[in-house]
């Protein structure tokens, strides 16, 4: 069994609903702060939900969530919501840079022509063939580290954000940071 989200983070709050749609009732639209899982919530009777709160989804006493409408379709988002989860997302990756630089240590070939790196925007062959070399002498520590070690490296942090926000897209074939 699939571990599910247990929390997730408000990207926007719609106490009317979507305005195109005829049922009237609030809609919060949230990401999984585990599974990068999109998900539209139905708030509990009175419950105003802010964006950026963190709210409890698990098994058990919701406090704040009435139901679990379901996946939210990257598409559906509004433009605020696109932006809070920039911010999370890149909030997200600077709290957790180590398992990132973890991913720069251990990324493995996907088949013989292509490998893990190639699929972070911007970076190439050279850079992968400059990476594993790299990390052989010794594991990077930080993405300072990384940037300081391979020459010409786009900003791994901007490549991150970028990758994981076309993953939530559902662009693409190979998730490496969206299950």
């Amino acid at each position: 069994m699939k571990d599910k989200e247990e929390q997730v983070v408000i990207l926007e709050y719609l106490p009317y609903g979507y305005p195109l749609e005829k049922k009237m009732m609030p809609i919060a639209q949230a990401v999984g702060k585990k599974h990068f899982t999109l998900l539209e919530l139905v708030p509990r009777k009175g419950i105003k939900l802010e964006p950026k709160e963190i709210v409890y989804i698990g098994e058990g006493k919701r406090d704040k969530v009435y139901y679990i409408l379901g996946r939210l379709d990257f598409e559906k988002l509004t433009e605020a919501g696109k932006n809070v989860l920039k911010e999370f997302i890149e909030e997200y990756i600077k709290e957790n840079e180590k398992s990132f630089v973890d991913f720069f240590n251990t990324a493995e070939a996907i088949n013989t022509r292509l490998h893990q790196f190639e699929l972070l925007p911007g970076f190439g062959k050279k850079h992968t063939i400059a990476i594993i070399e790299e990390r052989k002498k010794k594991p990077f520590e930080n993405f300072s580290d990384l940037k300081k070690r391979i020459s010409n490296l786009p900003d791994p942090k901007n490549a991150i954000v970028k990758r994981l926000t076309e993953e939530l897209q559902g662009k693409e074939r190979h998730n490496l940071f969206v299950h």
